[in-house]
């Protein structure tokens, strides 16, 4: 099993279908927190989606990732562009530390929020991913996604999210095991 650095910004395979991100944000862990359960705040970094914070409660995430960034950059053929659906459930909520949902097809997310100072370590697990196709995709979602979280918090110009996500792709096609 490959094992990557957790701190050099890409995700580790922590078991055979299960990756790990972890990134290092400024601010409090409540304005993180916002970012990940506030649809007006996660629309900038992944995607829209009302949700009451209990336990059980379904939502909708909606995706319009031409949308994160301007410019966009380029989007691989291999995406359709406007919005994207996936219905979720939330599993556990610990605000603000910790949230996990459902990932339609591919297991669960959890997200875990600690205080580091003036900082906050954002540890991502994303369990039972089925393949290798769909973990090298999900590893660069994140990987790209969190970079934008990390841009959004700290009020900075992210890169071109298309442009980024395909770099990223590739990249994760070298690190992850055939």
């Amino acid at each position: 099993m490959n094992q990557m650095n957790s701190f050099d910004g890409y995700a580790q395979l922590i078991q055979p279908a299960t990756l790990r991100i972890e990134r290092l944000l400024p601010g409090t862990r409540e304005r993180v927190w916002e970012y990940l359960t506030q649809s007006d705040l996660r629309r900038q970094w992944l995607a829209a989606g009302d949700m009451e914070m209990e336990e059980g409660s379904s939502f909708d995430l909606v995706w319009r990732n031409d949308e994160l960034t301007d410019p966009p950059g380029d989007r691989p053929a291999s995406f359709s562009g406007g919005e994207q659906r996936m219905h979720n459930q939330i599993v556990e909520c610990d605000p603000p530390r910790k949230l996990t949902i459902t990932w339609n097809g591919s297991g669960n997310v959890t997200f875990e929020l600690a205080q580091r100072g003036d900082d906050v370590l954002l540890t991502l697990v994303h369990r039972r991913l089925p393949d290798r196709s769909s973990l090298m995709m999900h590893a660069a979602g994140w990987h790209v996604h969190l970079d934008l979280l990390v841009a959004r918090v700290a009020a900075e110009k992210p890169e071109p999210f298309w442009d980024s996500f395909s770099r990223i792709v590739a990249e994760y096609d070298q690190r992850l095991p055939a």
